[in-house]
């Protein structure tokens, strides 16, 4: 998984994955059938691994959009502590690279997308403020744009040193939400 995530799928061979996991290239075809099968297997394996831990304070009961800043702020923290530029997300990675040219992998893609909007959506709707609230569809506008600038934010910290950059990113994308549902 952390080559693939690291390196992203076209960039690691077979012979990357035997180094990397210290088994023989038989073992990983009698265990996967192939690069794209242990590459889903990774994909299938990576929300427990890494985004169950950091996306939980959102998805649960009564999180609000203290909990969706402190889910960036854990992010971005997470990243500085192992120097950034960092890897990024592997489903943010997955995106762009494998996702348009194979329809199983996009599913998956699509998946992990699908369950950062419905988490932000919960806790923008548990953000209202007292008497306000705000429409289904302003509910799904937001917590699309924010699935979505949690990609890009990931995404750009594969290229970006400094933290306070991604905070400032992510500040203004959080201001910017609070601003609309307060409309």
């Amino acid at each position: 998984m952390l080559r693939f995530w690291q390196h992203g799928y076209g960039a690691t061979s077979i012979d990357d994955l035997v180094s990397e996991t210290g088994t023989s290239r038989h073992a990983l075809y009698q265990a996967f059938g192939g690069k794209r099968e242990l590459f889903i297997a990774c994909l299938d394996a990576y929300p427990a691994v890494a985004v169950t831990p950091a996306f939980a304070r959102v998805e649960r009961k009564g999180a609000d959009l203290r909990d969706i800043a402190d889910f960036f702020e854990h992010q971005i923290a997470h990243s500085g502590t192992f120097g950034l530029p960092r890897w990024g997300c592997l489903f943010a990675n997955t995106m762009t690279e494998a996702a348009p040219h194979d329809a199983e992998i996009a599913a998956r893609v699509r998946a992990h997308n699908e369950r950062l909007a419905a988490g932000f959506r919960k806790a923008l709707r548990n953000s209202a403020t007292a008497g306000r609230r705000p429409s289904p569809r302003l509910l799904d506008e937001l917590s699309t744009l924010l699935a979505i600038a949690a990609q890009g934010l990931w995404s750009a910290s594969r290229t970006i040193a400094d933290a306070a950059v991604l905070r400032r990113y992510a500040a203004t994308l959080l201001e910017l939400v609070q601003y609309r549902l307060a409309a």
